[in-house]
């Protein structure tokens, strides 16, 4: 029987003109980070399996890659009868990028700065189901702030993330901001207990899919009061009408509302026409640990957010027991590469060119020769030149090269890949 030569379920293998995007993207995303003064660390995939269960990262907690342990480690856990799925392991693969920083500037702030502004891409994993546009292993690219409990470290993140998003050629997206407290606030103003914010959370999530009504019926069928029920839907209709205003008119958690008027304000400020801020009161965020500020940016008519994040005033405390403000934003890398080849944007393709020659041709000479061409291109790439030349170019263009020449010693000639060919 034929071993199967697909890549593992849930994981990808590029081809050089996809590649060559990916590449292109990050190279854009590094430098508009760096220009907005983050510094880039990098941190392991690999991570105690403790800290990673441990780390209030909703659902993606049940999602782990689990590394088994290893040698006698293993033998004498798989000798005892009553040993569970955990106790065979000890480590795991990072579900996101927030947890190793937390526990790298736990490691480190000692060496930096007060306010430390950090950026880190990589891949992260999850075992969950595949499906578009979700992947098992994905690449993640973050911001984040240290040390600052001013609202001005959201305001320079979502700044920076749309300044970002803009060089990667989108436009016409919607920043969706909420506040956590907010969202606690107006929850236990209708009689909702403490622990029930989680819950009604995650139907308040679907807001967007069923609407108001579908809330109140999912509420209901919780087993939730009538009362408690109709309460929340006077508050999201309050919001419909007027906005923060209505929360504030109510006196629902008026410090949290404040800070997003000023962001919003300063956001509007800074913004130009190419993007819009929004406040959403049914935005929840899946992880568990964030304790403020969230925010997710919507494109076009996609049913998912193309980056999102939030402030986290807790995790770190809950290394070193002493708590440090913390904000991020993530770029979801891999949905963002999915449009752009959707979308057929030539806005990243590399100026390639095919240096052809012949068996007569000296290849030092024709190796000099691209060398030259080098300077004006972002690739020269050398082919020896086949019987049926045609099918030859159409090959080289099928893999993004656009521009082709003939080795001439004495001058070559560069034609665009569309220019007809004589038959030979």
């Amino acid at each position: 029987m034929a071993r199967s030569l697909l890549p593992s379920t849930g994981m990808r293998d590029f081809l050089p003109e996809d590649k060559a995007l990916r590449e292109k993207m990050m190279s854009i995303i590094r430098t508009e980070y760096t220009k907005h003064g983050f510094m880039e660390i990098e941190t392991s995939m690999v991570e105690d399996l403790d800290r990673l269960v441990n780390s209030d990262g909703g659902e993606n907690t049940k999602l782990i890659f689990k590394i088994l342990k290893r040698g006698d480690k293993l033998k004498q856990i798989l000798e005892q009868s009553e040993s569970k799925e955990n106790d065979l392991a000890d480590l795991g693969l990072r579900f996101d990028l927030t947890l190793p920083l937390s526990r790298y500037y736990c490691n480190n702030m000692n060496e930096l700065p007060k306010i430390f502004k950090a950026m880190q891409t990589g891949y992260v994993y999850r075992a969950e189901r595949p499906q578009k546009g979700r992947f098992r292993g994905f690449v993640q690219c973050d911001m984040d702030i240290m040390g600052d409990p001013s609202n001005g470290a959201e305001i320079e993140l979502i700044h920076a993330i749309s300044s970002t998003l803009k060089k990667l050629d989108l436009k016409d997206f919607t920043i969706k901001i909420n506040d956590r407290r907010l969202l606690l606030g107006a929850i236990a103003s209708c009689g909702y207990e403490e622990s029930d914010f989680g819950k009604v959370c995650i139907v308040l999530d679907k807001a967007d899919k069923i609407g108001n009504d579908g809330v109140a019926r999912e509420l209901e069928r919780e087993g939730y009061s009538v009362e408690k029920v109709q309460g929340l839907m006077d508050i999201m209709s309050e919001i419909e009408k007027n906005g923060l205003l209505g929360l504030k008119d109510k006196g629902i958690c008026p410090e949290a509302v404040e800070s997003l008027e000023q962001i919003m304000e300063a956001i509007n400020y800074l913004k130009e026409d190419a993007y819009n801020i929004a406040f959403d009161f049914t935005l929840v965020r899946g992880m568990g640990y964030y304790t403020g500020t969230i925010f997710e940016i919507a494109y076009s008519n996609l049913g998912y957010s193309v980056a999102g994040g939030g402030r986290y005033d807790k995790m770190i405390g809950s290394f070193i027991g002493q708590d440090i403000p913390a904000v991020g934003f993530s770029i979801g890398f891999e949905r963002i590469f999915e449009i752009l080849k959707e979308e057929g944007n030539t806005f990243f393709k590399p100026k390639q060119l095919a240096l052809i020659y012949t068996e007569s041709d000296a290849i030092k000479d024709v190796i000099q020769k691209a060398d030259e061409l080098r300077t004006d291109y972002d690739g020269v790439s050398l082919f020896k030149k086949e019987k049926k030349f045609g099918k030859q170019l159409e090959r080289l263009s099928k893999f993004g090269f656009g521009y082709f020449a003939l080795y001439d010693g004495s001058g070559t000639e560069i034609k665009e890949m569309a220019e007809p060919v004589a038959k030979e």
